[in-house]
């Protein structure tokens, strides 16, 4: 039996051992999928507080259900581990690593670099290595394929690898790990077949398989570059809507009604999350490659990076009309989540907001349920344990970041004495006398 079919065997009867490198957002949930399916999974992460979390069964990650992952791991089905040689023992294994950008924003790859080489070490003939991280296209052949090759092995007759983006949307009801759509490209026929087979064993949203790795990492960036010169244009026309007393959430509804041809986005403090703010100028920086200059998604990055001190000067704005400055104003930040009802603050706006905050001498503090605190720029933020009435009375102006839905808008818009709401949060609230909207 050829290693190809025997691999795909292994996958059929679930006999397979299937690792998963990078244990975060994108890597947690996947591994939790893999063993509920019936594969023995092991995780590895080189935090040994994520893994020892893992391995007592305590979940960290906000969708994963907590009885789901303590009973993987007292079935057996799942583990953790902070040893690279455990890739020794597996079938299959996903890279689910951090493709952050450095201080130049450039794609800084040395988390799949690293990965990569430390899976070279155990690489073993019937293998398959998919990687998930997003990145820039080209990089599955282009970095991968050498590394793993260097171990002696060939690609597409000893081992097969692909890439498979993840597509983790952290918070949302609807659309999990599980039953979220999955896209393959493999190097090789052979590549992309044993991957879709190991996906479809264990994912109810279908898999998609495309022509090459270049081609998924592509779609990838496409995704989220849709995304940020969209949200984009929000923020622009909440702009022109501004100057022109014009309320632009209104016009969002309004557009909407449209039946097609229309999608709508929201203007806000600016973008946050790992993949929006971020992929884009991975495409940027590959684009130079080819001697073309990403016009459209370079501006569409200047506007949403220039969102937080737009609501600088919008709050500035309101200080003023009371006769204060914020220079010494007290100013309550609601939210610091990057989106709502979640737990991450990954290069949240409302970071850079309250930073901003601080450099124009305004006393600042902020409250938010699910993190009472985070680092930025190297020091750690504390917020206010618990919202009280006395915080609200006593802020100048109470800023919301984030749309929390445990917020109480209507308390808020009563105790407090401006409110300035970049979210559209308090849309229901039918007093808005002291409310102004991005």
């Amino acid at each position: 039996m050829d290693i190809k079919s025997e691999l795909l065997g292994k996958i059929k009867d679930k006999s397979a051992v299937v690792g998963i490198v990078g244990l975060g957002y994108v890597g947690l949930p996947l591994a939790v999928e893999f063993a509920n399916a019936g594969y023995k999974t092991i995780g590895f992460d080189v935090q040994t507080k994520k893994v020892n979390a893992v391995n007592a069964g305590h979940n960290y990650i906000g969708d994963i259900v907590d009885d789901t992952l303590k009973k993987m791991v007292e079935s057996g089905k799942l583990s953790a581990t902070s040893d690279f040689s455990f890739i020794k023992d597996v079938d299959a294994v996903a890279i689910c690593v951090p493709t952050p950008l450095d201080k130049y924003q450039q794609p800084d790859i040395s988390y799949v670099k690293g990965s990569t080489e430390s899976v070279a070490k155990y690489v073993h003939p019937g293998m398959v290595i998919i990687l998930e991280s997003t990145t820039y296209p080209g990089t599955t052949e282009e970095l991968l394929k050498p590394i793993l090759e260097s171990s002696g092995l060939k690609c597409g007759k000893d081992f097969y690898l692909a890439f498979s983006p993840e597509r983790v949307d952290p918070g949302n009801k609807q659309y999990k790990t599980k039953n979220t759509p999955k896209v393959v490209g493999g190097v090789g026929k052979d590549s992309t077949e044993v991957a879709a087979a190991l996906y479809r064993s264990v994912l109810a949203g279908g898999v998609f398989e495309v022509s090459s790795p270049a081609v998924a990492e592509m779609e990838k960036l496409l995704e989220n570059t849709y995304r940020n010169i969209n949200i984009g244009l929000a923020n622009e026309m909440a702009i022109i809507c501004h100057r022109m007393g014009i309320n632009v959430w209104e016009v969002i509804e309004a557009a909407k009604t449209k039946p097609y041809g229309f999608q709508a986005f929201y203007p806000g403090p600016g973008l946050g999350g790992h993949c929006i703010p971020l992929d884009p100028f991975y495409l940027t920086w590959k684009a130079r490659e080819f001697n073309y200059h990403t016009r459209l998604i370079e501006t569409s990055g200047e506007i949403n990076t220039g969102m937080p001190e737009y609501v600088v000067q919008r709050v500035m704005s309101v200080l003023n009309k009371k006769k204060k400055a914020l220079n010494g104003s007290k100013v309550l930040v609601l939210g610091v989540a990057y989106k709502a009802d979640i737990d991450d603050y990954r290069e949240s706006p409302a970071l850079n907001v309250i930073d901003l905050f601080k450099q124009q001498g305004a006393q600042t503090t902020y409250y938010d349920p699910y993190i009472p605190e985070y680092r930025y720029k190297g020091e750690t933020c504390v917020g206010a344990k618990e919202l009280t009435d006395e915080m609200l009375k006593e802020a100048d102006i109470v800023v919301i970041c984030t749309a929390h839905s445990c917020f109480d808008y209507n308390r808020i818009q009563k105790l407090s004495q401006a409110v300035f709401d970049t979210r559209n949060a308090m849309k229901d609230v039918k007093d808005r006398s002291n409310i102004e909207l991005l």
